[in-house]
């Protein structure tokens, strides 16, 4: 089956994770993001900083080309959750994604059952889900394929067409996180045009607009194969977008 998807302008994510450890280290890095983000055109950043650092990060001069996300939320609007940030209080301080689903969350316990809920909840409160899915292992029988097609259809399950382009899917292979070396680009590309089928089945041509990124081990030397070669139309970073020069050097490789 063949896809004509829009031309989508390429993200790219920065997953601060749990760093840096101070809130003036956190003003530092998202300085100079902004500044590696602002010449390179066609190339729009969102970082997804701790939650305790988020309304600081986003407080500063705005950008056109740098957002925010929350790293994750929880389903509820207001309760007895200790330790937990609603979708709506992300959005207040200056979120405008959120990561859903993500790998470590999942390892964690995330269920997809959660992770619909979740994407229903930044919906409604007017953020961008961003959907993490992927496979811990990849047998050769192509029977991993079930599983993350469940974590994206469960995800996506309340999701009507009309809202579904304000959602971007995450691939995360678990399998090659951790390291230097990503997946090859020629799986990804397959990976991403399964993806997109499996989207097509549910939703239609609504299906082609929705961005898919890739994440997993991707540095600065891996970068713009992946993207000129993965059929993807961005990317989720992690440990090399905490590393000012190295994730400058990133984005330039992507120019």
């Amino acid at each position: 089956m063949c896809y004509n998807r829009t031309i989508m302008a390429v993200t790219i994510v920065a997953n601060w994770k749990m760093h840096p450890q101070t809130k003036a280290g956190a003003r530092v890095l998202v300085s100079a993001t902004k500044k590696a983000a602002r010449t390179i055109r066609g190339l729009s950043v969102i970082i997804a900083a701790p939650s305790i650092f988020l309304a600081e990060a986003a407080k500063g001069p705005k950008s056109a080309k740098v957002a925010f996300a929350a790293q994750d939320i929880h389903f509820e609007k207001v309760g007895a959750f200790t330790g937990e940030t609603s979708a709506w209080q992300a959005k207040d301080v200056g979120a405008a994604y959120t990561l859903i689903g993500h790998s470590e969350r999942r390892a964690m316990g995330e269920t997809d059952e959660d992770t619909r809920k979740k994407v229903a909840a930044a919906l409604a409160a007017g953020l961008k889900p961003i959907l993490c899915v992927g496979e811990k292992h990849r047998d050769s029988e192509g029977e991993y394929l079930a599983g993350f097609s469940a974590q994206l259809m469960t995800g996506l399950a309340d999701v009507p067409a009309s809202k579904l382009k304000a959602v971007s899917i995450a691939y995360e292979p678990v399998w090659a996180i951790g390291g230097e070396k990503p997946m090859s680009p020629n799986l990804m590309h397959e990976t991403s045009l399964y993806i997109r089928k499996v989207l097509s089945e549910r939703f239609g041509k609504a299906a082609l607009s929705v961005p898919i990124l890739y994440g997993g081990s991707i540095t600065e030397q891996t970068a713009r194969e992946m993207m000129t070669e993965g059929e993807v139309q961005g990317l989720l970073v992690g440990h090399v977008s905490v590393d000012p020069v190295r994730f400058a050097t990133l984005l330039k490789s992507l120019a």
